[in-house]
Parts: C-alpha cells; sequence; structure tokens
C-alpha cells in the first residue's frame, strides 16, 4: 500500500467530542482521487491503524478532511488522535480506498447517526455536484453533538437535509414510517451510525419492502468480539493445525506460529483481513461481511471472528 506523510492544516472541534482533521501535502500537490464514501487508513503509531471516512467532496483534489469521535472505550485510536496531533504536526496515512460507495440511482437517501454524519457528508456534497434527487437525514443526541452542523446549515443542499435531535421536541424526532412514502425500486438508502441505529432504519425499510440491493450500511464499530470457545484452525496449504484459545484472536494465534494474515482495524469492520474458507463452522462477529456472504460459508474475517471445531483455511 502506498503511503503518504500529510500535514495537519487544520484541526478544529467540530462538536462535542468531536475534532476534525483537514490534511494537505506539505508541498501543497494535488492528492491521490477519491469518490464518496471513501475512507483512509490512519497509521496513529507503528502498530495501531485505524479508518477514518473522508467527508469533504471528492472535487476537493488538494486535501482530506476527517472527524474523529473521541470513543469511551478507546483501545489508543482515537484518543491518540484527539490528544497527540495538532494543526501543523505530520501524520501517515494510506490512499484511499471505498467499501461504501453510491450506486447509481433515481433517488438516494443519506441517513446519518452521529458520527455516522462523515462519510454522508461526502456523499451529499457528490450527488449535489452531479443534480441527482437525494436528502439526508441526520439524527443526534443534541445539537452540541451534531458534527459539522455550522457546515450542514450554509451547505447548498441545506433545503434537502433533515435534522433530528434526541433532546428536542417530539414531533421532529424521526418518524421511519415516512419510508412507507417512498419508492423502493427507485430509492437506494445508505446508513452509517451507531449498531442499533443502523438496525432500527434497516428494519423500517425492509418492512416497508425494500430490496436487500438497495441497502446500503457502514459500521464504524464491531459486534462485540468476546471470549469463546477453544477451536483449531488447519492451514489448507500445510495441513498445520494450531489451536486457537478462548481469549485469542485467530490473526494473533497464527501469527504467533508464523503465519501472517494482513490486519488493519482487528474490528471487523475494514475487510483487509478477510480470508477464504475451505470447511469448517463460522462463528462471524465481523460488521463487513453481508448476510449472503456469510450464508455462503466461505469467507471469515480472522480479525474478530471464530470458529467452531476445526476450520480449514485457505491459507
Amino acid at each position: 500500500m502506498t503511503l503518504l506523510d500529510l500535514q495537519i492544516t487544520e484541526r478544529r472541534v467540530v462538536a462535542q467530542g468531536i475534532v476534525s482533521l483537514e490534511l494537505r501535502d506539505p508541498q501543497r500537490r494535488p492528492l491521490p482521487a477519491f469518490t464518496a464514501g471513501a475512507h483512509i487508513d490512519v497509521h496513529i503509531t507503528p502498530v495501531i491503524t485505524r479508518q477514518y471516512s473522508l467527508c469533504n467532496a471528492p472535487t476537493d483534489t488538494d486535501r482530506y478532511v476527517l472527524g474523529i469521535l473521541l470513543e469511551p472505550n478507546s483501545r489508543g485510536g482515537s484518543a491518540a488522535m484527539h490528544q497527540r496531533f495538532a494543526q501543523g504536526d505530520t501524520i501517515t496515512v494510506g490512499t484511499p480506498r471505498n467499501l461504501f460507495a453510491l450506486a447509481p440511482a433515481r433517488r438516494t437517501l443519506l441517513f446519518a447517526g452521529g458520527i455516522g454524519i462523515t462519510p454522508m457528508l461526502s456523499m451529499a456534497e457528490a450527488l449535489w455536484q452531479t443534480h441527482e434527487d437525494f436528502e439526508l437525514i441526520y439524527c443526534a443526541r443534541s445539537a452540541r453533538h451534531a458534527a459539522f452542523l455550522d457546515q450542514l446549515t450554509v451547505a447548498p443542499y441545506a433545503a434537502r437535509t433533515r435534522l433530528h435531535l434526541d433532546d428536542g421536541a417530539p414531533e421532529q424526532r424521526l418518524q421511519m414510517d415516512r419510508l412507507a412514502q417512498e419508492d423502493p425500486a427507485g430509492t437506494h438508502l445508505y446508513v452509517c451510525g451507531p449498531k442499533g441505529f443502523i438496525e432500527h432504519v434497516c428494519q423500517a425499510a425492509r418492512a416497508h419492502g425494500w430490496p436487500e440491493a438497495h441497502l446500503h450500511v457502514e459500521h464504524f464499530s464491531a459486534v462485540s468480539a468476546a471470549s469463546g470457545q477453544a477451536f483449531c484452525v488447519e492451514i489448507a496449504s500445510t495441513g498445520q493445525r494450531i489451536e486457537i484459545g478462548p481469549q485469542a484472536s485467530i490473526t494473533s494465534a497464527l501469527e504467533r506460529h508464523g503465519v501472517c494474515i494482513p490486519v488493519s482495524c482487528e474490528q471487523g469492520i475494514c475487510g483487509t483481513c478477510v480470508t477464504r474458507v475451505v470447511s469448517g463452522d463460522i462463528e462471524h462477529r465481523d460488521s463487513f461481511l453481508t448476510a449472503s456472504e456469510r450464508s455462503r460459508g466461505d469467507q471469515i474475517t480472522p480479525c474478530c471472528s471464530r470458529g467452531r471445531g476445526t476450520l480449514v483455511l485457505d491459507l
């Protein structure tokens, strides 16, 4: 992967517990292009890499803008981003990747919960600039917790933005019955935010007949990867068998035995470590694979998911 050493040219607080970082090339050269919904890997330390969505317009060729929530149970990622990096510092990032791209549609609905607004900002900018029919629905605990609210109120698409606050009047809170008024056949729905918010939106969409192919989801936190029962992984190419203890991940156990699988988020979110499964029973704990991909039983995210009995991996 190509790595870029970029300068933090602006750091500002955009909501309670959320900072925005603007990154540019030190010589102000153009940056690798990206599309709406893309993210970059941020190399916070030699051993900590985290993914953050790009939240500026894809037509911005000279900067990347990130929004970073300080997680209460941070394992070093968001805490370091908030505490260690200041305006003027240099930070190492990867080139943009997109696992949450916009699909062609007659109409697009963007649902953002909390920090889930970050990829939606880039999407809204792209849809506005290409004169597409869309609406942005943003839900937050309060105005203090709504990131980039100052930007949204003056955006050219402000009239297409709906803000719903948990501490606001009951009549302004999100009502998912509105989906009954949409045409699922011609509309695509994108949702990003906390797990409960995503489930709420998707369940309502399914109840109103939305096809799965028109529902697009991006998680910012993984399903709990709590410990489980011990099981065995077999390396298909060598027959080597490695026991995975109740507290160990597949990737960490294999690495101790000289079998290295590339990892990044280590939370089952980014898809970097997805590995083909030859045989065995998988206990999926990721937020990356779709329901259809899980049902096939031929892929696993070994950074967090587990197996039962013996799992044979195509390694």
